[in-house]
């Protein structure tokens, strides 16, 4: 029942989060380039109705995947949730007034399938409810580094690399915002209100708003097609090292890790091929 609840939760957050980047990317590029990374940008925003509507969507979205991570691992639960691309695909065509193509079906295929064979040949795992701060402390470490190389070079090159480079940041973040999640959703369920005595609650609030803010930067300075596949690469592939290494969730071992890899390999191949044919 509980990986039911899992899977099910992480396909409504993948679906939701599609919709909702297709209407916000559609409003930030609207926004002058200027406003990029300042807080300034979140303000004209909000005076949105499109970016408020997808705004809501993003918030069910990570809803409904805290739910998923509640009741499942990480490794579990996010390469689900990175199908987000293959809903978005539909709704990007339909955008542009023309039909999906052979070359994005066989991309979106590629993706559902190596995500599919990832997960045939997951081991049932538990792993850590609520890691120590020992355990975070080099993860920790890790994303403030790679966030003070992506930015300010993101921040020198204009176009599609400063859209990629901010799409790596909050790529990281996200990852990093769904370990801190799987760690608060399990200490509000097995200590309620008492989780807030704890630091995860409040890392995860700057987490996410760090992620937003980098991911909006990143729909104003470039097509969707960039942003959308470098985020749903990282972050899946991310928040499973962070799940295996963090949380001791078993991956695959053996010919069942080796599937797990080509899995991956094809998953990302259908993310890139997704992105390629829609610029």
């Amino acid at each position: 029942m509980a990986v039911g609840v899992a899977v099910i939760a992480a396909l409504a957050a993948a679906c939701s989060y599609a919709v909702a980047a297709v209407m916000q990317q559609a409003a930030a590029a609207a926004v002058p380039e200027s406003e990029s990374l300042r807080p300034r940008l979140v303000l004209d925003l909000l005076r949105r109705p499109l970016w408020l509507l997808g705004a809501a969507l993003s918030v069910l979205s990570y809803v409904m995947q805290g739910v998923a991570l509640a009741f499942g691992p990480l490794v579990l639960v996010l390469p689900l949730a990175a199908m987000d691309l293959v809903f978005a695909l539909p709704l990007v065509a339909r955008r542009r007034g023309r039909p999906v193509t052979r070359t994005e079906a066989v991309g979106a295929l590629c993706t559902a399938g190596g995500v599919a064979a990832f997960l045939a040949v997951l081991p049932p795992s538990a792993g850590l409810v609520a890691p120590g701060l020992g355990e975070w402390l080099p993860l920790l470490a890790l994303a403030a580094a790679c966030l003070c190389v992506l930015v300010p070079v993101g921040w020198r090159r204009p176009g599609r690399v400063r859209t990629a480079l901010y799409a790596a940041g909050a790529g990281v973040m996200f990852a990093l915002l769904d370990s801190l999640t799987k760690s608060a959703a399990g200490l509000f369920r097995w200590h309620g209100t008492g989780a807030l005595a704890h630091w995860e609650p409040y890392a995860l609030l700057l987490a996410g708003g760090t992620g937003m803010l980098l991911a909006q930067s990143s729909f104003q300075a470039g097509p969707l097609t960039i942003s959308l596949p470098v985020i749903d690469t990282l972050e899946p592939i991310g928040g499973v090292l962070m799940g295996a290494v963090v949380f001791q969730e078993r991956l695959g071992t053996s010919w069942t890790l080796a599937v797990q890899v080509i899995g991956a390999l094809a998953a990302v191949v259908g993310i890139v091929v997704l992105g390629r044919t829609q610029r």
